[in-house]
């Protein structure tokens, strides 16, 4: 029994249980998480060496992709030269990982997560487990750990996302073959090599059947066009199941083990999986459990610790955090969550990058704050090249989102949900990858709310062009006595007409993403 002030006896929390009951009746989003509303990812790994995109390592085998005609062009047929030579090109030469943390915690990031695995079943971490990682070949570094201790150095939580759990159906082209041209029939290297055939290469030692997780579903022999070979692949070995593979459990008890020596060694306060609900069926109920207990033994007894999953239904959403990848909810939810986006795509594509195509700092904060007026947090990832540098145009895209967070950030920070999420003439788009294109859909008349005691924080969604800031729900709430710009005792003037509330503002604060302010008055908040 704990002691409470005065003496009362308090039961100790509970122990989670291996199941959605026991999640659902005993979590709480911990205050942290609330608190801090945007994190920062390095989503960073060996698929990123080759500069051409997302899912590199399963898209190179399916022949007529971009990625297949990248890799026969620079590297050679799939047959030949397969994913897992990447690894001793990912060198990670140029990285300077204290000064990419110092940049994103300029930039406002609360929290940092690091990527621990991919769909392509690497890990970068020093696996007991798991003997393709990061210490082993390619960097030959701790990446997990080499972020975990400079994020924490600075007072940042810290985060780790697994997606290794698809790599058993994910990486199963890697035993396929070219239906068409000169290789056609020709399996490639996955079908092919065995732990033997590494005697005297780099990889002595190890097996590749336990990197590219044996032949569970291989394309059967046969078929002789792309157009059948991708509908094959679609409805096969593309179907997105978080279900156990039942021909495959040594890859469940192996996953398993794995991700909890991630959760020892480094004690996350987030962990991220890339899955529709938890994943592997009951290993992801038992990881889920895990991890709180854990937090529980960390934290004298306090859970302070995030499990993340995607398209979570509403009867388990109290159970875990979830999570809308490139899109956000059209309402305040009851839940906490987290929209995950990226500057570009997840890993790192040269082609975007020489076609400026990247969000732009309106749109990334534009979404920030609408996903925390709607209770949510941003995790935003900055794309990164394979020797461990982001280039000068994220660069900059990163430093305008530092200029604009150091200003109005605290606006944000330790907010609460307002009863009204927002206002204007853009609808809020809503769901899984439906964030639109690279710049922001709002206009200055677009307005987002959220609460800090007594006080109400409103963002415009641009700049207005007679330089007054209008919010409508404000002429109609409480009794506005005072508004300021975050951090600035200064009052602003204001005026109460029938439509609006009214702010001029300073000219000096002109700028194409928006403005924050502090509204304080009487009535404003069920706290004041």
């Amino acid at each position: 029994m704990a002691s409470l002030p005065g003496g009362t006896a308090r039961a100790a929390p509970a122990a989670f249980q291996s199941n959605w009951s026991s999640l659902v009746g005993g979590y709480h989003a911990p205050d942290w998480f609330r608190d801090a509303k945007f994190g920062i990812w390095a989503h960073w790994s060996a698929q990123c060496v080759p500069e051409a995109g997302d899912w590199y390592a399963r898209d190179m085998y399916l022949q007529g992709s971009r990625a297949y005609r990248h890799h026969v062009r620079h590297y050679g047929h799939p047959a030949d030269i397969g994913f897992m030579e990447m690894y001793p090109r990912w060198t990670a030469a140029r990285w300077d990982p204290e000064r990419l943390i110092d940049l994103y915690q300029r930039a406002g990031a609360r929290y940092f997560m690091a990527l621990a695995n991919h769909h392509d079943n690497f890990d970068t971490y020093p696996s007991s487990h798991h003997g393709w990682n990061a210490t082993r070949y390619g960097p030959k570094r701790d990446i997990v750990g080499t972020w975990a201790k400079l994020a924490r150095d600075r007072g940042m939580r810290f985060g780790v996302s697994n997606h290794s759990a698809h790599a058993w159906h994910w990486y199963q082209p890697a035993y396929g073959y070219d239906p068409e041209g000169l290789r056609a029939g020709q399996r490639y290297d996955a079908s092919r090599l065995t732990r033997a055939d590494g005697i005297g290469k780099w990889w002595d030692g190890l097996d590749p059947q336990q990197l590219y997780t044996g032949r569970t579903m291989p394309m059967p022999d046969g078929i002789r066009s792309i157009a059948d070979a991708n509908a094959w692949h679609e409805a096969h070995d593309r179907v997105w199941t978080e279900e156990p593979p039942a021909q495959n459990p040594a890859f469940v008890r192996n996953w398993l083990l794995r991700c909890r020596e991630l959760v020892d060694l480094y004690r996350p306060d987030m962990l991220y999986f890339d899955n529709f609900t938890l994943p592997l069926g009951q290993a992801g109920l038992d990881m889920a459990a895990y991890m709180y207990n854990r937090s529980m033994d960390w934290h004298d007894g306090r859970n302070e610790a995030v499990v993340t999953a995607k398209a979570t239904p509403a009867e388990r959403r109290p159970g875990i955090i979830d999570v809308v990848e490139r899109g956000t909810h059209d309402s305040i939810q009851r839940y906490p969550f987290q929209t995950e986006t990226c500057l570009g795509n997840w890993h790192y594509d040269r082609d975007l990058y020489a076609r400026d195509g990247y969000k732009t700092p309106r749109k990334v904060l534009h979404t920030l704050c609408d996903v925390v007026a709607k209770n949510g947090n941003m995790m935003l990832s900055v794309p990164m090249r394979g020797d461990g540098t982001i280039d000068e145009k994220e660069e900059a895209i990163v430093e305008r989102i530092a200029a604009w967070m150091g200003r109005y950030g605290s606006a944000l920070y330790g907010s609460r949900p307002w009863h009204l999420l927002g206002e204007g003439p853009t609808a809020s788009r809503s769901g899984q990858f439906n964030e639109g294109g690279q710049d922001t859909p709002y206009t200055p008349r677009d307005v987002r709310y959220v609460r800090k005691g007594a006080a109400v924080h409103a963002f415009t969604l641009g700049w207005p062009e007679d330089g007054v800031a209008r919010f409508p729900a404000l002429a109609r709430t409480g009794t506005p006595r005072r508004v300021t710009i975050p951090g600035d005792a200064q009052p602003l003037t204001f005026r109460r007409t029938a439509q609006a509330l009214e702010v001029d503002l300073p000219s000096g604060l002109r700028n194409d993403i928006g403005v924050g302010l502090v509204v304080e008055g009487d009535g404003l908040t069920r706290d004041g």
